[in-house]
């Protein structure tokens, strides 16, 4: 069997006009020699709506419900996708996640997959039906829907696709990966390829195309995913293997996260016990850190920051209120109003200086850095919001990205 998974976004199914097109989308490439099977996010902003409505109820709704809630959006969509396929008489079937045999694991709206179940998928494939899937969710070891967070649907995409060994097609209302968002710089360059790593940072730096957890899987699994327009028919980007014998950019992308926040703490007794009970404590909480930082001792202390979503800020206070109950000299500082801005390429492995270079760009704009992380291929520097789009504009006319 010729198989493809491809998965249209929320943008894409977010009437009954686009869930028609992107049903004669699927027919075209099962024409083609195909046989799909699709994943499908919610209509347009339905999640959010759902959302909405659960916050209106209460100012912290359980998450088991949360999940209950916001997975039925997904069943809209496969549902009438479904019938848009059957009624153009072409036989087709909508399946949730856990009717598919997506099994999870972890914490409600931020599970993981654990395993497939492809029995099911099989049995339909076998018989030349088009499946639909909902995007987004599965079901844990105690028979409860959960969902995988946002942008989860880009992840059942991957990991089926993982478990058939078969393509992997993101259609969105994008027409590919860009160095950089172009709403921010008019000039940012659409790239043909993109390496899993690459992908994989500005992913995780708030580039919204595709999830994380997708790339890890794509990576994993050795899957090859083209990123494209559901709107037009334009070559898109592939996310891929990095090719060592070609020379690389020194610098791929660059991403700004606005939706993080700036946690320090203060006169944290210079001990190494001390640093373990607090990550450890906010890990426990399911709690994403990203750049951490710390002073030198000084008098026995140290100041320690780093940086969360801000989603997640609240289950932080009330990890953290317990180190502050037990260590009454640690103060708390948070700052809501920051920019993260990360520039992205496996060309910093053989190119040095890099990160003097921005610095001494954003000197000269008078635009002050609160902190700064690097690694191998990433290195992201924490500024005030007011000076994103000057140090955007600056370190991409700088880079041509």
């Amino acid at each position: 069997m010729n198989i493809v998974v491809q998965k249209y976004g929320g943008s894409s199914v977010g009437d009954i006009e686009r869930i028609q097109r992107v049903a004669k989308r699927i027919i075209k490439k099962k024409e083609e020699g195909f046989l799909p099977v699709v994943v499908v996010s919610a209509m347009g902003d339905n999640t959010d709506i759902l959302l909405d409505m659960a916050y209106q109820i209460s100012s912290n709704p359980p998450k088991r419900e949360i999940d209950m809630l916001i997975s039925t959006g997904e069943q809209v969509s496969i549902a009438l996708l479904s019938m848009a396929l059957q009624t153009l008489g072409h036989d087709a079937i909508s399946l949730t996640g856990p009717q598919v045999g997506i099994k999870t694991e972890g914490h409600h709206t931020k599970s993981r997959i654990a395993d497939i179940d492809d029995k099911v998928l099989r049995k339909h494939l076998e018989n030349n039906r088009i499946i639909i899937v909902a995007g987004f969710q599965g079901s844990n070891q105690d028979s409860d829907i959960t969902t995988l967070g946002r942008g989860g649907s880009d992840t059942t995409a991957v990991a089926l696709a993982g478990k058939l060994q078969c393509p992997c097609e993101i259609y969105t209302d994008v027409d590919g990966i860009y160095s950089l968002d172009p709403r921010m710089y008019s000039n940012a360059k659409k790239l043909d390829t993109i390496s899993y790593e690459e992908m994989l940072e500005m992913a995780s730096l708030g580039a919204g195309v595709m999830h994380t957890r997708a790339i890890e899987l794509a990576q994993k699994y050795r899957i090859p995913i083209l990123v494209a327009s559901s709107m037009e028919e334009k070559p898109g980007t592939i996310i891929k293997e990095s090719e060592q014998n070609m020379e690389s950019a020194v610098i791929t992308g660059l991403a700004i996260d606005n939706n993080d926040v700036l946690i320090t703490l203060n006169n944290v007794p210079y001990s190494i016990a001390i640093t373990a009970e607090i990550f450890d404590r906010l890990a426990k909480k399911d709690i994403n850190i990203d750049m951490i930082s710390q002073t030198s001792p000084k008098d026995h202390s140290v100041n320690i920051s780093f940086t969360t979503p801000k989603g997640d800020l609240e289950d932080a206070k009330s990890a953290l209120q317990l180190i502050t109950t037990k260590f009454q000299e640690i103060s708390t500082q948070v700052n809501d109003k920051i920019s993260k801005l990360s520039v992205v390429g496996i060309g910093m492995r053989s190119h040095s200086g890099v990160a003097a270079q921005i610095f001494v760009l954003l000197a000269k704009a008078n635009i002050e850095v609160q902190m700064v992380t690097t690694s191998e291929i990433k290195i992201s520097y924490v500024i005030d919001p007011k000076d994103q789009q000057k140090a955007v504009e600056l370190i991409a006319s700088e880079f041509d990205l």
